[in-house]
């Protein structure tokens, strides 16, 4: 797996947490694909956390895989991404 700076991987982890960021956004980004996400997630959290968060995830309440996602919702960025600097997608 790639070495990310700091910033990168806290960057990665909030895209991660964020119901609506879809893991092809995070690949799209970072090059991550899910599996290596998870890993992340995996690695950087504690358990429990981890744990509820892969619950929340494979839940209907995520938005993080396309396929399962309601063809309304046609942005996979919150609103208070824009804010964020150097965010490749902002700068589209």
């Amino acid at each position: 797996m790639t070495e990310f700076s700091e910033r990168d991987h806290d960057r990665i982890i909030e895209m991660a947490w964020e119901d609506r960021t879809p893991f092809e956004a995070i690949d799209f980004q970072f090059g991550l694909k899910e599996n290596e996400v998870i890993q992340v997630m995996r690695s950087t959290l504690k358990p429990k956390s981890f744990r509820l968060w892969r619950k929340r995830v494979n839940s209907g309440v995520s938005s993080k895989h396309l396929k399962k996602r309601n063809t309304e919702m046609t942005r996979f960025k919150c609103s208070r991404q824009r804010g964020i600097s150097n965010n490749k997608i902002t700068k589209r």
